[in-house]
């Protein structure tokens, strides 16, 4: 958004009836149509009408209650006008900054009060008196009990996140609030899903209430933005599967998610020991030690933040761009929550779950519930990998040209020039750089067993590529297969520390044949056996003739078993 809003813009939000200030407020802030939601909800709520909004995170559901809020409370009085519940101490940060933008020209007084912080701080606080108060239940509990939070002056009450405060089990605590608060007031309740509780407390406090839905498809046709990617992979290969996929996706900041406190932990200190730079979070962990990461994270020292829901509840980092599900959650509304962390205020974002095969059924549940599609696609193979990171050698070497500061290493081209060409050197240069950013990373570099995923709507033809798929050995080259092979004996194997990519590079290598031409690999004690397709491996098997694989000249011809 632009720092200033145009004419047009102005006009759209005055026409929803808000006043001079605001206008000005959203001006200065940029602001320059109203979402769907916005307008929706706030021309009902500067009549003072009660209002139940069903909206995703991110909709701009907090400047649709926010902003007639302001207009409409007294300020000054020493005691809150108007209360906004959350379900975690971050939203309530988050929402108190917001409210606190939105009225700063009309010197309304903010205050978040949530645990975790100095009770006696509140307390001055509320003492020096304020317009508005945003807290968790819990806290605000805690001081209505203490008579330091007084409700009697209360003329609006706002549930936002209303089914997150249920799932964290606020229901009794919500209804001991509400019974603090004066009748004759305007509640308005906001929330991501609707249930047959939020129903039930919609009925019980909302007087009269306007109901505003908003559905993705109300996003005045625009795509969603937030791509949201599956790949199947078996349990034990998991790990591996991240790894690769965060080499490719290199996301800004990420968030990983992991049911239990204890998975969390496990793969916060896999990732580390992997070199990513990332920590673990969740709910057995002090308020400070959670703290610390998203300081961490919000100042680009940690990219990755591995936390189970609950802890990760009302965080809104800026820079987020992925979110991933190690896994896929039980829960769809689940789901919704967490992928909500992302594509928000304009910005793109992906979701990624790493699912096994077992769990494809939950995908179509979450598909169902969302009514948007979820890309089951392949996992990225070893040549993806290898040219991902060819690329991030590019984009070094270009990025180090521009920064210019190169003649203090003029002499050691011009030295090498007598002896090699200047285009042989550097290659020479790129290639130290790229062995250089690899920094270890090649050492996993095998292909990823998957639960490959292709609709098709021809029985006959998935039933043909199962019969073709099915071979004697576990790695599989998909691209490759093919019933007119030969199979070469290869006498090198896994006691010479053979791997499947090491054939593939010497065939290559030796041959110039493609990749593509190369079938199932088997690696045994002390041999190998690849398939080539008939028509090369007459040629392959002489140009391996007297070849060294990992150092060791290989015994080469074709098997006696035949294929």
């Amino acid at each position: 958004m632009s720092p200033t809003s145009s004419p047009e813009a102005n006009r759209a939000f005055a026409e929803l009836g808000l006043g001079p200030k605001l206008l000005e407020t959203l001006s200065s802030l940029g602001y320059e149509e109203p979402t769907p939601i916005q307008r929706e909800a706030i021309p009902h709520l500067l009549e003072g009408r009660d209002l139940m909004g069903l909206a995703a995170t991110g909709t701009g559901k907090t400047a649709a209650f926010a902003l007639p809020l302001l207009q409409l409370i007294e300020t000054g009085g020493g005691v809150p006008s108007a209360l906004i519940l959350v379900p975690t101490r971050e939203l309530a940060i988050q929402v108190a900054q917001a409210v606190h933008r939105y009225g700063k020209q009309m010197g309304v007084e903010v205050l978040p009060i949530y645990g975790g912080q100095a009770f006696q701080l509140q307390l001055r606080a509320l003492r020096r008196g304020v317009d508005v108060v945003v807290a968790t239940p819990g806290r605000a509990l805690d001081h209505i009990r203490r008579g330091t939070l007084k409700l009697g002056g209360l003329s609006t009450l706002v549930l936002d996140e209303a089914d997150e405060m249920l799932d964290m089990g606020f229901a009794e605590d919500l209804e001991a609030i509400v019974a603090e608060v004066p009748a004759k007031r305007q509640t308005l309740l906001f929330s991501a899903t609707l249930g047959a509780r939020i129903e039930g407390i919609a009925s019980e406090y909302l007087n009269d209430p306007i109901h505003v839905r908003i559905q993705a498809d109300e996003e005045e046709g625009e795509p969603p933005l937030v791509n949201q990617l599956a790949f199947l992979v078996p349990r034990p290969h998991k790990l591996a599967a991240l790894g690769r996929v965060l080499d490719l996706e290199c996301p800004d900041a990420a968030l990983v998610f992991c049911p239990t406190r204890n998975e969390v932990d496990e793969l916060g200190e896999a990732l580390s020991g992997r070199g990513y730079r990332a920590e673990a979070m969740h709910g057995g962990m002090s308020q400070e030690e959670r703290d610390r990461v998203m300081k961490k994270l919000r100042g680009g020292t940690v990219d990755l933040v591995v936390a189970t829901d609950v802890a990760a509840r009302g965080l809104d980092i800026a820079h987020l761009s992925h979110v991933i599900n190690y896994g896929v959650p039980s829960s769809p509304k689940s789901y919704v929550h967490r992928i909500g962390r992302v594509g928000r205020a304009g910005r793109e974002g992906v979701a990624i779950t790493l699912a096994e095969p077992r769990e494809r059924f939950l995908l179509k549940s979450i598909e169902r519930l969302t009514k948007q599609k979820i890309t089951i696609a392949l996992l990225p193979t070893v040549a993806d990998l290898q040219a991902r990171r060819l690329e991030l050698t590019r984009a070094s070497v270009r990025e180090s040209i521009l920064e210019g500061d190169l003649d203090r290493f003029r002499v050691v081209v011009e030295t090498l020039s007598d002896e090699f060409d200047l285009f042989d050197i550097a290659l020479g240069a790129v290639k130290m750089g790229h062995e250089a950013l690899l920094t270890g990373s090649e050492d996993d570099e095998e292909e990823i067993p998957s639960a490959d995923y292709a609709p098709e709507t021809n029985k006959k033809a998935k039933k043909k590529k199962h019969r073709e798929d099915r071979g004697p050995g576990p790695s599989k080259r998909g691209a490759a297969r093919n019933l007119n092979v030969k199979r070469l004996y290869i006498g090198v194997g896994r006691t010479e520390g053979v791997r499947p990519k090491d054939l593939v590079g010497a065939i290559t290598g030796e041959s110039g044949v493609r990749s593509s031409e190369i079938g199932s690999i088997q690696i045994g004690e002390h041999f190998s056996l690849v398939e080539i397709s008939d028509g090369v491996a007459d040629h392959v098997m002489d140009a391996l003739r007297g070849a060294r694989i990992k150092g060791k000249k290989a015994a080469v011809r074709f098997d006696r078993t035949g294929t």
